[in-house]
């Protein structure tokens, strides 16, 4: 593999063209759309080609800035030249890292991921609990940028939990965090799913 190229054509030879486009990308006739590379994410968050990890950090980020989710929820590197799928286990991108500033209604929580990026949880970058796609059980994620999702490690949804209120909403207690002037609910006060089932 050649990684100091910004396209695909080292990571696409050899793969069959034809395949059918990404739902709710525009796409150009300009642009090969593959059948697949072999490209793939597990529920780790850790990047595969072809049954190996890849394992530099700058390859990874540079693939991470075309990775593209369709209104199908599938994952697609998209260049001006070529469209390729990803398949995804769970969510492409895990939260390793948190810090706050803050407290109540003025907190902020800035959640990192695993290639550095940082995010603020706010209105477009909800912070929910959903079931997870590898394993089924509720799963903390993180709202990225183009729909794409990113999953919390167990280590920082507890630092998040710690920062958790209850509060009323449409006479039912909700447990969640106050950050980026948003509320984003966790659970049921009453359950303690919240605690018991975090991120790997």
């Amino acid at each position: 593999m050649d990684e100091n190229k910004s396209d695909l054509s080292s990571f696409s030879r050899g793969a069959s063209a034809g395949g059918p486009p990404p739902v709710g990308i525009q796409t150009t006739p300009r642009q090969i759309i593959f059948n697949d590379i072999g490209m793939h994410i597990d529920q780790n968050g850790v990047w595969h080609y072809r049954g190996s990890p890849i394992n530099r950090l700058e390859l990874v980020k540079l693939f991470a800035t075309v990775l593209r989710r369709d209104d199908d929820g599938a994952h697609w590197l998209v260049t001006p030249v070529e469209i390729a799928p990803v398949s995804v286990e769970d969510a492409p991108f895990t939260i390793v890292a948190m810090t706050h500033e803050g407290e109540g209604h003025n907190q902020v929580i800035r959640l990192r991921t695993n290639i550095d990026v940082a995010v603020t949880a706010d209105a477009d970058h909800p912070l929910c609990l959903r079931e997870s796609a590898s394993t089924g059980e509720l799963t903390p994620y993180l709202t990225l940028d183009g729909g794409l999702q990113a999953k919390l490690n167990r280590p920082t949804y507890y630092d998040v939990v710690a920062l958790g209120v209850e509060e009323s909403l449409e006479q039912a207690h909700i447990f969640g965090i106050w950050s980026g002037g948003v509320f984003h609910p966790l659970g049921d006060a009453s359950d303690n799913e919240h605690e018991a089932k975090a991120g790997n």
